[in-house]
């Protein structure tokens, strides 16, 4: 692990740099530790209030942990990184909640088509029996639980971590900004026995392999849901 010294303004910046530029060259890879505070001062030959900024603005980017009495590590799980950025950006633009729905809409009908390519055994038990638990249960806080992790369990098996980064951060602004959006179309009886069938069918068409299938199901599917959506916010 080699480091440059460090001699400019905005000393704390090209710290990040450095660090950064090891994750993307490999040489600091997930779930590594960095160095103490106190090799990182004599390597890059810069001030300890230096080093301290750097690894602060790092553990906002997501990009390192802090392990009480371990040390600084690289993050190994990045799935709710992009939700303090993305929030922070929606809040600042005061944008539209109903723009949250158009943009997991655009991404959940393409992702359904990798993960209909892509879909393992083992995954796809998983999905057929978060589908059937939310068909018997009729708790709307466990059905709500039930339908996000059917839609996760999709995005995984897509096997692109950046599209389950996105629509993880997609679902917690749908949480925190649609409030109870969620819970309110499954205090209905009939919503939930629709969304099961349409659950259901999405499922078929991922483990029959349709990728055109799997995208026309789930655009139905989210339209439905959606369009409910929007009646509550609009209320």
């Amino acid at each position: 692990m080699v480091f440059r010294p460090i001699k400019s303004t905005k000393v704390y910046e090209q710290v990040i740099d450095q660090i950064k530029s090891m994750i993307v060259d490999g040489t600091l890879k997930k779930g590594d530790r960095l160095p103490s505070e106190r090799e990182l001062v004599e390597h890059l030959e810069v001030s300890r209030t230096s080093v301290r900024e750097a690894i602060r603005s790092l553990q906002i980017m997501g990009l390192i942990e802090c392990r009480q009495g371990e040390g600084n590590f690289i993050n190994q799980n990045f799935e709710n990184t992009l939700l303090e950025p993305i929030s922070i950006m929606y809040m600042l633009q005061k944008n539209n909640p109903e723009e949250i729905l158009d943009v997991r809409k655009i991404i959940e009908t393409g992702t359904v088509v990798l993960a209909a390519k892509k879909i393992n055994e083992s995954e796809l038990k998983g999905l057929k029996d978060i589908a059937d638990a939310f068909k018997v249960c009729r708790n709307e806080e466990d059905n709500v639980r039930f339908d996000k992790e059917f839609h996760y369990k999709i995005a995984k098996a897509s096997g692109n971590l950046l599209i389950v980064n996105i629509l993880n951060a997609m679902s917690s602004l749908m949480d925190s900004f649609l409030k109870d959006a969620r819970k309110k179309i499954l205090v209905d009886e009939e919503n939930v026995i629709v969304l099961a069938n349409q659950h259901e069918l999405i499922y078929e068409a991922i483990r029959d392999g349709d990728e055109v299938r799997a995208s026309e199901e789930m655009k139905k599917h989210l339209d439905f849901t959606n369009e409910y959506m929007r009646r509550t916010v609009n209320k």
